[in-house]
C-alpha cells in the first residue's frame, strides 16, 4: 500500500483545452482562458479586479509594491505561514513583525494585532490557515483605525468564506495559490485580487512589466511604454487554460474534499474525547473548502512517532511550518511582537493527512492506521 500525502487531481479536460490555447494561436498570457480565469475569479470571490500570475509568491511581491513597502516599513503578519508571506516585503526592505497564532483555528491571533503597530506600520497580513477565515472584521476595523492596508494571504483559501464574505475579498488586497497542493491547480500558479478601486489600474501595470501594455491592447493609448517598476508576473495561456479546466469543476471538487474532511472528523472524534488527538476547529461564522484535515497530538516525541508508524504502514502524513522567527532568515530580516507561545507549542504537535480527490476508497484504511498510530 502506497498512499501518498497529495496526488494532483485532474477533470479530464485539461489537456483538451491546452490543444485549444495552442490552436488559438496564443500561447503567452492574457489570452482568451486568462481572461476566464480572471472573470471566474472576480465572479466567486466579488474582487474589483482578478489578475492571473505565475504563483502565490508572486501576487504577494506585487502586493508589495502596490503597498508602497519602503525600506525599514513594517508589515504585521503571523510566523506560521510559509515563508513567501514575509519574503515578498522583505524584498522590498521591509521587517515582518511576527504575531501569535489562535490555538483554535492557527490564524493570527487578532487581539494581539494592535500592541504590534508602531509609527513604522504599513500593513498587516493574515493567514487564512487551512481555508478557514481569520477574524476579518476586527482586522479591518484595526487597519481603518491606524490607516493600514489588508493583504490576505488567501493561498489555502479559494472557495472559503468568512460571515459570508469570499475570503480574498474582504481586504484591500489578496494573494491566491494554485500550486499543485492546493484545491483548484495549475501546477504552479497565483492570482493577486484588487479589492481597492484605486489600486486595479496601478495592478495591471506592474503585471505587466511596468508598462501600459494592457491598455495598449484595449486601444487606450496609441502605443505602450514603460511607466512604473514591475515584472513578468504572468503566467502562461497553457497554464490558465489548465485552471480553466479545474475551475469549471471547483464546487464539485470542494464537495468531494468536503465528504473526505467530514468523514476524517467524524471518525476521529472519540480519539479527541479520549484526549488522544485534537481535531481542527471551524468556527461557525467561516465556510472553509477541505484544503486540508490535520490533527494536534500531544508533543513533538508523539508526532514523530506517530508520522513513521504511519510511514510504516505506506501512508504519507507530515508536518507543516517550521515558524518564520525561528528561522535563520526570519531572525535577521524580522522581529517578534510578544510571546509566540502557541505558535512554537502547535507547531511542534500538529500534522497533516492525505486528502485528495479521488482517495475515497482507501480512506478507510488511512482512518484504520490513524486510529493505531494515535493510541
Amino acid at each position: 500500500m502506497n498512499i501518498p500525502f497529495n496526488k494532483p487531481y485532474m477533470t479530464g479536460k485539461e489537456l483538451w483545452y491546452i490543444a485549444q490555447a495552442h490552436h488559438n494561436g496564443w500561447l503567452a498570457g492574457d489570452g482568451e482562458f486568462t481572461k476566464r480565469c480572471n472573470a471566474w475569479l472576480e465572479h466567486r470571490t466579488g474582487a474589483r479586479r482578478a489578475l492571473l500570475t505565475h504563483s502565490c509568491t508572486a501576487a504577494l511581491e506585487m502586493a508589495a509594491i502596490l503597498a508602497e513597502i519602503q525600506p525599514g516599513d513594517e508589515v504585521i503578519m503571523p510566523s506560521y505561514t510559509f515563508v513567501s508571506t514575509a519574503n515578498a516585503f522583505v524584498l522590498r526592505g521591509a521587517v515582518p513583525v511576527f504575531v501569535d497564532i489562535r490555538p483554535d483555528t492557527l490564524n493570527i491571533d487578532e487581539t494581539l494585532i494592535e500592541a504590534a503597530i508602531t509609527d513604522k506600520t504599513r500593513a498587516i497580513v493574515p493567514v487564512h490557515y487551512a481555508g478557514v477565515g481569520c477574524a476579518m472584521d476586527a482586522i479591518m476595523d484595526i487597519a481603518a483605525r491606524y490607516k493600514l492596508l489588508v493583504i490576505e494571504d488567501a493561498a489555502q483559501g479559494i472557495m472559503s468564506s468568512h460571515k459570508g464574505r469570499p475570503l480574498g475579498g474582504i481586504g484591500h488586497l489578496a494573494a491566491l495559490s494554485f500550486h499543485e497542493t492546493k484545491n483548484i491547480i495549475s501546477g504552479e500558479g497565483g492570482a493577486l485580487l484588487v479589492n481597492d478601486p484605486e489600486l486595479a489600474e496601478r495592478a495591471e501595470i506592474i503585471r505587466e512589466k511596468g508598462t501600459n501594455r494592457s491598455q495598449f491592447f484595449r486601444g487606450q493609448v496609441d502605443k505602450y511604454t514603460w511607466v512604473d517598476i514591475g515584472s513578468s508576473y504572468l503566467p502562461s495561456e497553457l497554464i490558465a487554460a489548465f485552471l480553466w479546466a479545474q475551475m469549471e469543476e471547483a464546487d464539485s471538487i470542494t464537495r468531494r474534499r468536503l465528504d473526505i474532511w467530514q468523514t476524517y472528523h467524524d471518525a476521529f472524534a472519540d480519539l479527541e474525547q479520549r484526549g488522544k488527538v485534537c481535531r481542527p476547529q471551524v468556527p461557525a461564522d467561516s465556510i472553509h473548502n477541505a484544503h486540508m484535515y490535520q490533527l494536534l497530538l500531544p508533543d513533538l516525541e508523539k508526532r514523530t512517532a506517530f508520522i513513521a508508524t504511519l510511514k510504516s504502514a505506506g501512508i504519507s502524513s507530515v508536518f507543516h511550518y517550521v515558524p518564520l522567527h525561528s528561522a535563520p532568515a526570519g531572525r535577521r530580516h524580522g522581529r517578534v511582537s510578544g510571546e509566540m507561545r502557541h505558535t512554537l507549542e502547535l507547531s511542534d504537535r500538529l500534522v497533516r493527512l492525505p486528502l485528495w480527490v479521488g482517495m475515497e476508497d482507501q480512506q478507510n484504511e488511512v482512518i484504520r492506521q490513524v486510529i493505531a498510530a494515535a493510541e
